[in-house]
């Protein structure tokens, strides 16, 4: 059976500090360095409705269709999350680009696909999360990595064409 635990708590201090710098990269026009892996989202804050921004890792990117997939890993009190539940037009950056996009939340399954998809391009990254989820091998023969994918929040970022952004 797969032992819970809870999800630490967001960084603070020196830790929030090295966590933000991928931002601090983009401001002064490296964000290629982190090529197609990471992004930036900018939204606004549900209470303070200023702009703020968070760098997340690409878990999936469908080219063809105009999207890109993130987990929140803090879960669904991630402040980032949160906001997109109250606003979820909101605009991201790859690299030196920018982007329009809506957002959708997957669901629990679609979420199990999403982690089984990123488990084959990335299995260290996979297991680390799963440790850090608190998901031991199962005994009883559930995957793992799907069942990560259910305990995770998944959000679909589609593109929007420029002449449909209101």
């Amino acid at each position: 059976m797969a032992r819970r635990r809870s999800r630490p708590e967001p960084p603070t201090g020196w830790r929030r500090v090295v966590a933000r710098l991928p931002i601090a990269f983009y401001r002064i026009g490296l964000g290629p360095v982190f090529g197609k892996r990471m992004l930036i989202l900018q939204h606004t804050g549900r209470l303070s409705g200023q702009t703020r921004e968070v760098c997340l890792e690409v878990v999936a990117h469908d080219g063809l269709r105009g999207s890109w997939t993130v987990a929140s890993g803090f879960g669904t009190a991630a402040q980032w999350y949160r906001n997109l539940r109250h606003i979820p037009k909101v605009t991201i950056q790859v690299g030196r680009t920018f982007y329009p996009v809506n957002a959708h939340f997957l669901t629990a399954e679609e979420g199990a696909d999403v982690m089984a998809a990123y488990t084959a391009r990335h299995p260290r990254a996979a297991r680390a999360l799963c440790r850090y989820l608190g998901l031991d091998n199962p005994a009883d023969g559930t995957d793992l990595f799907r069942e990560a994918g259910r305990r995770i929040p998944f959000v679909r970022l589609d593109e929007v064409p420029p002449r449909c952004w209101r």
